[in-house]
């Protein structure tokens, strides 16, 4: 069987007229090539076309009474369900305005009354094959863009394991951190919509940007995993020359995501924005932190929101070696570091958002049964 025998077994022409006698030449003329439909007016015509098997084409008179054809047209276009069935006017108005006004409406064509049988036949059959290619290509589109769709999530999924996972490594190896990362994680994340209207902040704090940092902050502390056991893990106060080695894990994290990113051949925005927080969330406001020193706004954006987070969460956190401090406390202190140790705006919105801050420590608290996990690990690592 032809593919166009197939396509005319397949379709269904809606014919619209309000004279029975046209209708019964319309069917007479269609009905050994195709399924036929009929409608004496434009309200039925238009409940038919938006059923629950929907034409393929409508031949559409104009001059009926309630509403006419025009009417008709304009309603099945401005659907999503009927919009794409191809309308061909069926009719006896002859005046070249009338045939502009059907085509702008979205008609397909326009016919002129009296119909050659051949003529109409030929049209139809062009119209059809054009409906066929035009669904076609738009179920391709469709299926093409959810397959784009469920692999784009795959992609991300796959890159929030991973940094998850990454981030975990760096959990393991330091038992104070506890739901650490994700709270920090939450934490910068408001921060940055707090911001994100800000004039210093609002070109660099777009939607897209957050993402990527909410999906960068949680290998803040990567570097962590070079740091040997007996400073990382020791439950007092390190000497100067542990702290030194401490120090080292913001390179170290900053060196180990750009030989990640080297491996992979192309630069990420997630791993760029990571490497910048691994590196630079130490630094300090009035240049005092480290590695470089740097200060004001030469220390990347993503880095001073971290530098507030991780700050804010170790002081309300419990260690092995201090008792967790309040959070009025903790706010207290980061006011009295604005302008020293951070950015005063990034302060000012995290003062208006410290409710929201204590709610997120609260979520992601960590249990009695986490502290003891900590205790465990560190006297195992002693032993």
């Amino acid at each position: 069987m032809h593919a166009t025998d197939d396509l005319k077994q397949k379709a269904t022409i809606l014919v619209v007229d309000d004279t029975p006698d046209n209708l019964s030449l319309m069917h007479g003329l269609l009905k050994d090539h195709y399924t036929v439909k009929g409608a004496n007016n434009g309200e039925r015509a238009i409940k038919i076309a938006g059923g629950e098997t929907s034409p393929d084409l409508i031949l559409l008179d104009i001059m009926m009474p309630g509403i006419d054809g025009y009417e008709v047209c304009r309603r099945l276009k401005a659907d999503e369900k009927t919009r794409d069935i191809p309308v061909i006017f069926l009719t006896a108005k002859s005046d070249m305005e009338d045939e502009e006004q059907g085509l702008e409406l979205g008609a397909v064509d326009y016919i002129t009354k009296p119909v050659s049988p051949p003529i109409l036949l030929a049209r139809v059959r062009t119209q059809l094959a054009l409906k066929a290619s035009a669904d076609f290509l738009r179920d391709k589109n469709e299926f093409l863009e959810a397959e784009v769709t469920k692999r784009t999530r795959e992609v991300m999924a796959i890159q929030d394991v991973t940094i998850l996972a990454m981030a975990s490594l760096a959990e393991t190896r330091d038992s104070d951190t506890g739901n650490h990362i994700r709270r920090t994680q939450h934490y910068v994340k408001s921060l940055a919509w707090k911001l994100s209207t800000h004039p210093r902040f609002s070109a660099y704090l777009t939607p897209s940007n957050i993402t990527t940092l909410f999906k960068s902050a949680p290998l803040h502390d990567i570097g962590k995993v070079g740091i040997p056991d007996r400073i990382l893990l020791k439950p007092g106060k390190l000497t100067p020359e542990e702290f030194e080695i401490m120090k080292t894990h913001t390179t170290l994290g900053r060196d180990a995501i750009s030989h990640a990113e080297h491996d992979l051949g192309m630069d990420v925005a997630f791993l760029t924005m990571a490497k910048e927080i691994a590196y630079s969330h130490q630094e300090k406001w009035d240049g005092s932190g480290y590695p470089q020193g740097l200060s004001g706004d030469r220390i990347p954006i993503s880095a001073r929101l971290m530098a507030v987070a991780d700050v804010y969460d170790a002081l309300i956190s419990r260690r092995i070696y201090k008792q967790p401090m309040s959070h009025a406390d903790a706010v207290q202190i980061i006011k009295q570091s604005s302008g020293r140790h951070f950015d005063p705006d990034v302060v000012e919105a995290f003062i208006a958002i410290e409710d929201h801050f204590q709610a997120i420590a609260l979520s992601y608290s960590d249990s009695d049964e986490d502290i003891q996990k900590k205790l465990d690990y560190l006297a195992m690592s002693k032993g």
